[in-house]
């Protein structure tokens, strides 16, 4: 286990929506071994609606659109996923 200020001191060059989507990339290439694109579109809109509901006060204005562009593509994957 890291000491927390280790973690600390990486998170210090970063903001807050670099982290988000840091973590986006990582359960989703986490989640590619299970193949399931049902799984894939129910984490994309999860991360959709934590990006738009971020305040704006602490992650620029593009995440936003990120978020809402990952709420747009997350259900489109859900529903053409197979199975």
């Amino acid at each position: 286990m890291l000491p927390l200020q280790i973690v600390d001191t990486f998170l210090l060059n970063y903001n807050v929506g670099q982290a988000l989507l840091l973590a986006f990339g990582l359960t989703t290439v986490g989640m590619l071994p299970l193949k399931s694109m049902r799984l894939v579109g129910i984490n994309t809109i999860v991360f959709g609606l934590v990006f738009a509901l971020t305040p704006q006060s602490i992650v620029p204005i593009h995440y936003l659109f990120l978020g809402l562009a990952l709420l747009v593509v997350g259900p489109l994957v859900y529903t053409t996923a197979d199975g």
